[in-house]
C-alpha cells in the first residue's frame, strides 16, 4: 500500500482512504455483514484511513466502524471524524453547532461509540455561521492538548476560514469534495492549503457513483438514497453527465482500466498532498478501487482526460439548493 502524509506535520496514511457514510444508508440500504467485511478487506489491503461522521445515521456509522475495528491494534489505523450537524428523530436537518461546549459533548459521544480513547483527525462538518471558527478550533485545540484528539481537520470551508483556523492551531487537512466534475477547490482553496502545508482528503471522487462507470441512464435511486434529490442525478442533467462518463470509458479502455480506476487515479495525480476517499460499501467495489493507486497517468493521459471532462462540464449542483449555502465554495 502506498502512503501519503497529511500536510507538513500530519500523520502518514494509506494513499487511499475508506469513507464509511454509505454503509449507514446514505445511498439506500446497506448490508451490515458486507460492510464489516469491506472494512476488514480494507485493513488487510493496507488501508489505514477511515472516515466517518457522528451524524451518519445518528451514530450508526460510528458503532458499525467500532464493531469492524474491534480487536485491531489502535495504532494500525487512523480515524477521521466529522461533527456538528444537528438533526431530529424524523430525521430533519437542524443546522450546525460549533460552540466549544458542543464540541466537547460531540467528542465524548464519539469516543464512546467508537470504543476508543482518541480521535486521530477531528473536524467540524461545516462552518457554524453563528460561531467564529476561532472558538470552534480553540475547543479542538484544548482537546488535542488533553490527548483526546491528535490532529485538527476542517471540511468544506473557504481559504479565508482555513487561514483563520490555522492561526489558532495548525490544520492537518481539509476534507472537501474533489473529482473531475467537482473542481471548485482548485481556484483558491488548494493554493492556500499548499501555502500553509495542509493536506487534502478528497471525498466524492466518484461523484457519488455518477462517474464510477456503474450508473446507467434510467436507473433510479432507491428508498433512502439521497441521490434521488441530487441535482446532478436529476432528469435532464444525468443524461448530459453520463455522456461525459462514456468519454471517460473510452479513455479507460485504452488504458486497460475501469472508469472508476481512471477517475480515482486522476484525483491522486493532482498532488502527493491529496488522499482520495472512496465510499466502497462492498468488497467488490473496494477491490476495483485499490488498483487505481498503481495506475500511472502520463501528462498526455491527463490532457486527454481534461479535454473529455473540462472544468465546469458537469450539469447540476453537487448538493440540493438548501445545502449549497452551507458550502465554503461551490461546485
Amino acid at each position: 500500500m502506498h502512503t501519503r502524509t497529511l500536510g507538513s506535520e500530519g500523520p502518514a496514511v494509506s494513499a487511499l482512504g475508506l469513507g464509511a457514510m454509505g454503509m449507514s444508508g446514505a445511498y439506500g440500504a446497506a448490508d451490515r455483514k458486507e460492510s464489516i467485511a469491506t472494512v476488514h478487506a480494507a485493513l488487510e489491503a493496507g488501508v489505514t484511513l477511515f472516515d466517518t461522521g457522528d451524524f451518519y445515521a445518528m451514530g450508526h456509522n460510528e458503532l458499525l466502524l467500532a464493531e469492524a475495528l474491534r480487536g485491531r491494534d489502535r495504532d494500525s489505523y487512523r480515524l477521521s471524524v466529522k461533527f456538528g450537524m444537528l438533526s431530529g428523530p424524523r430525521p430533519v436537518f437542524g443546522g450546525y453547532d460549533g460552540r466549544p461546549e458542543a464540541v466537547r459533548s460531540f467528542l465524548a459521544y464519539s469516543l464512546t461509540r467508537l470504543g476508543t480513547d482518541h480521535i486521530d483527525i477531528y473536524r467540524p462538518a461545516r462552518l457554524d455561521p453563528a460561531v467564529p471558527i476561532e472558538e470552534t478550533v480553540g475547543a479542538i485545540k484544548e482537546l488535542i492538548e488533553a490527548g483526546h484528539v491528535r490532529h485538527l481537520g476542517l471540511s468544506e470551508v473557504d481559504a479565508e476560514t482555513i487561514r483563520r483556523a490555522h492561526a489558532v492551531h495548525p490544520v492537518t487537512d481539509l476534507q472537501m469534495e474533489y473529482s473531475l466534475i467537482s473542481r471548485s477547490v482548485e481556484a483558491d482553496v488548494l493554493p492556500a492549503l499548499r501555502e500553509l502545508g495542509i493536506g487534502l482528503t478528497a471525498y466524492g471522487v466518484l461523484g457519488r457513483g455518477l462517474i464510477s462507470g456503474h450508473w446507467a441512464a434510467g436507473h433510479s435511486a432507491g428508498p433512502g438514497d439521497h441521490r434521488a434529490v441530487s441535482p446532478r442525478f436529476a432528469s435532464g442533467n444525468v443524461e448530459h453527465n453520463l455522456a461525459l462518463v462514456e468519454a471517460l470509458r473510452r479513455i479507460a479502455g485504452a488504458k486497460g482500466c475501469t472508469v472508476a480506476q481512471l477517475v480515482i487515479a486522476w484525483v491522486a495525480a493532482q498532488g502527493e498532498d491529496i488522499v482520495p476517499l472512496v465510499g466502497a460499501r462492498t468488497r467488490a467495489r473496494l477491490a476495483e478501487a485499490l488498483p487505481a493507486l498503481d495506475l500511472a497517468l502520463t501528462p498526455d493521459d491527463l490532457a486527454v482526460i481534461e479535454k473529455a471532462v473540462p472544468p465546469g462540464a458537469a450539469r447540476g449542483d453537487r448538493y440540493p439548493p438548501a445545502f449549497m449555502s452551507h458550502l465554503g465554495v461551490g461546485n
